[in-house]
C-alpha cells in the first residue's frame, strides 16, 4: 500500500474513532460530531482507494462523485451508492444553525460508514477490527 492511501486510512479511522466515541454519550451527545463524522470517514476511505490507483481524488465531499470513480475501476463497490447518498448530506449540513440530528439520524450515519468502513477495510486487507 502506497504511504499516502495509508495515511488517508489513518485519518479515516481517526474520524471512525471519534465518531463511536461521541455516539457513546449519554449526556450532551454530540450527534452532529456523529453524522459529520462518519461522513469523513467514508470520503477518506473513497479517496484512499482513488489514491492507492495513483489518481488525484476529486476536491469533493460528495460521496457520490467519488463512488462513480471508484465503481469505474471497481463495480464490486456499487452496493455502497445508498451509503454515500445518505452520508453525503452530512459534510455541511448539521454544521450551522437550524437543523440538530436525532439519535436515530446518527445511529443510521454510524452504520452506513459502517457499511462501507468494512468495504475498504476488505479491499484493503485490514480485516482487524471490523466496524460494530
Amino acid at each position: 500500500m502506497k504511504p499516502l492511501t495509508l495515511e488517508w486510512i489513518e485519518i479515516a479511522e481517526s474520524d471512525w474513532d471519534t465518531a463511536r466515541r461521541e455516539i457513546t454519550i449519554v449526556d450532551d451527545s454530540n450527534f452532529r460530531a456523529v453524522c459529520f463524522h462518519c461522513q469523513q470517514c467514508a470520503e477518506k476511505y473513497l479517496k484512499a482507494f482513488i489514491q492507492e490507483l495513483s489518481i488525484e481524488p476529486a476536491y469533493t465531499h460528495d460521496l457520490k462523485v467519488l463512488l462513480d470513480d471508484v465503481v469505474a475501476h471497481d463495480s464490486t463497490f456499487a452496493p455502497l451508492r445508498k451509503s454515500c447518498v445518505s452520508l453525503t448530506t452530512y459534510a455541511v449540513s448539521y454544521r450551522y444553525p437550524g437543523s440538530k440530528p436525532t439519535v436515530e439520524e446518527a445511529s443510521q450515519a454510524l452504520e452506513d460508514c459502517g457499511f462501507i468502513r468494512n468495504a475498504f477495510r476488505a479491499h484493503f486487507a485490514i480485516l482487524d477490527e471490523p466496524a460494530a
